[in-house]
């Protein structure tokens, strides 16, 4: 039954002010007489590593995780995982090359680099742009998702699950980036506690259901049973060769998708900005670590519910009203299947995933709308003070807004692979712009304008040109579209820069020297474990 007993309440219910008690806690013991913007928004010098490493994963980390990578998981098996360990060695990427760059150039915010790099009219554009995104897209989805989500195990309605998320994430956001960041540490115990026990169980049912002594036998079980739920790397012909196509993964736009929403991106940058460069550093491979185990909590559980579902388990549950297997129902048929006390944890356990990331994309609207609108634009001479109540005012219209817009999602029925199919439309441009502004000092922003209005139509035209595959009328595979459209913008600035007088003696470049580059032992030895174990699980799994 989709509801939550006596001691499953009490669990969350100790959940809920566990976190918002500490939540205040800190608000109130590291609150200045006077809270100014790079206090408020970034927290600046008081997060330590593990904070912001915590913070990172929990604002990246959300119902789509849960739900809908769980769902992957059931559908195409363990070659999902690649956007979760790819991620990893992502971040170290983003912790060696990008964080320096912009520690060094003072920057808080993306559009304040596109602004100091380049121009307010290439800045303004993209915080208008990310502004609209995270709004009507990113907050109005994880608003979505985490209601249906919580309305499918517990059985509350999704009008009163909206609600109960919105008041949660307002009481963590409204405290500043401070409370995000601590509070987001508690979050992440309890998710990948959470993850891991439901995981645990996902296992111990299928050794029950299939007649194995152990949970760890269950493994390779798991393995025998759906051997073709177990490689990472897909051909061409394959049923899900359009969402993960072959190589692609390792060598082509899954970088281009990961580089530019870990290194590019407000939502995520924001935590290691206001730390000094090692323990940003720290922090972002604290949360490398941490995304290796995302699969472990998401897929297994999901590629567990596809072997019983084979075996004659969860025959009505997993279907939709109009009686068509519905993957995503993996992970909410598990969770009402939990022993009563455990699915409480269980369930706080997604929450914490929901509110972090309600709360972590909040703040990121807030300061990009404080930041480089307000002060930039409406009250120029606004007193600190000013801006913090301003932030705060946009959490709450924003989070509105997001709560009015979030119903007509329900007419789509693929809402996460819809969004992030139509938000990486401009990811090839974006990567493009910071990777030449970070490493070409001639680029202008004639060529930062040039990409920003061409990305979205050239995705458009790549998206709708057919290809002949094997004798058949295909589409372009969503990955390999962006390594296309990336590889034109990339040749279209350079070719806009050469013809651009100003590139000749450009004054908008930025302050770097290799020295800042450089990274302690401890770092690289941390990265090449992290290297060696995502070697080791591709060759495994390849």
């Amino acid at each position: 039954m989709n509801h939550l007993s006596a001691l499953d309440c009490a669990v969350f219910f100790i959940y809920f002010i566990v976190v918002s008690a500490y939540g205040y806690w800190v608000y109130r013991s590291k609150k200045k007489k006077q809270t100014d913007t790079k206090d408020y928004f970034l927290a600046e010098g008081s997060l330590t590593w593990w904070a912001i490493g915590a913070s990172i994963i929990a604002s990246n980390i959300s119902a789509e995780h849960f739900i809908g990578m769980s769902g992957s998981g059931f559908a195409m098996g363990l070659a999902i995982a690649s956007y979760e360990w790819m991620a990893a060695a992502t971040l170290i990427i983003v912790a060696v090359f990008f964080l320096p760059i912009y520690l060094k150039n003072k920057i808080y915010t993306m559009p304040q680099f596109l602004s100091q790099r380049y121009n307010n009219t290439v800045s303004t554009l993209m915080a208008v742009f990310w502004l609209l995104v995270y709004v009507f897209v990113n907050l109005t989805s994880i608003f979505f998702l985490g209601a249906i989500a919580i309305e499918t195990i517990t059985g509350i309605p999704f009008g009163t699950c909206i609600i109960f998320l919105a008041i949660f994430s307002a009481i963590i956001t409204l405290g500043g980036m401070k409370v995000i960041g601590y509070t987001d540490v508690i979050q992440v115990i309890v998710l990948v506690a959470g993850g891991l026990i439901t995981c645990y169980m996902a296992l111990k049912l299928v050794a029950e259901k299939l007649d194995t002594q152990t949970v760890m036998a269950a493994l390779p079980l798991l393995k025998s049973e759906a051997s073709d739920h177990f490689h990472m790397i897909f051909s061409k012909g394959d049923q899900f060769y359009n969402e993960l196509p072959g190589i692609a993964v390792l060598v082509g736009g899954l970088w281009i998708n990961n580089l530019n929403y870990w290194g590019c991106n407000q939502y995520i940058v924001q935590r290691a900005l206001g730390a000094d460069l090692k323990t940003g550093r720290s922090g972002l491979i604290f949360a490398a670590f941490l995304k290796l185990l995302i699969p472990v909590i998401v897929v297994i559980p999901g590629i567990s519910a596809f072997v019983l579902y084979q075996r004659g388990y969860f025959q009505q549950e997993m279907l939709d009203a109009s009686g068509v297997v519905k993957p995503d129902h993996a992970y909410p048929v598990l969770m009402n299947l939990l022993p009563v006390g455990i699915k409480g944890l269980a369930f706080a356990a997604l929450t914490a995933a929901i509110v972090a990331s309600l709360a972590g994309k909040s703040n990121s609207i807030a300061t990009i709308f404080t930041l480089d609108i307000y002060k930039k634009y409406i009250k120029p001479g606004a007193s600190e003070r000013r801006l913090v109540a301003v932030g705060r005012w946009s959490v709450i219209v924003a989070s509105l807004i997001a709560i009015v817009v979030a119903p007509a999602l329900r007419s789509f029925d693929q809402v996460y692979q819809f969004i992030q199919e139509y938000v990486g439309f401009i990811s090839p441009g974006i990567f493009a712009i910071f990777l030449l502004g970070f490493f070409w000092k001639k680029t202008t922003s004639r060529a930062a304008l040039t990409a920003a209005l061409l990305t979205i139509p050239l995705s458009m035209l790549f998206k709708f040109l057919p290809v002949l595959t094997n004798g058949w009328i295909a589409p372009i595979p969503f990955l390999n579209r962006m390594s296309w459209v990336f590889v034109i913008i990339m040749i279209l600035m350079i070719l806009v820069t050469l013809t651009d007088p100003k590139s000749k003696n450009n004054s908008q470049g930025l302050e770097i020297d290799r020295s800042m580059f450089k990274v302690t032992p401890a770092f690289t030895v941390a990265s090449v474990i992290i290297c060696g174990i995502l070697a080791a699980l591709y060759t495994l799994f390849w």
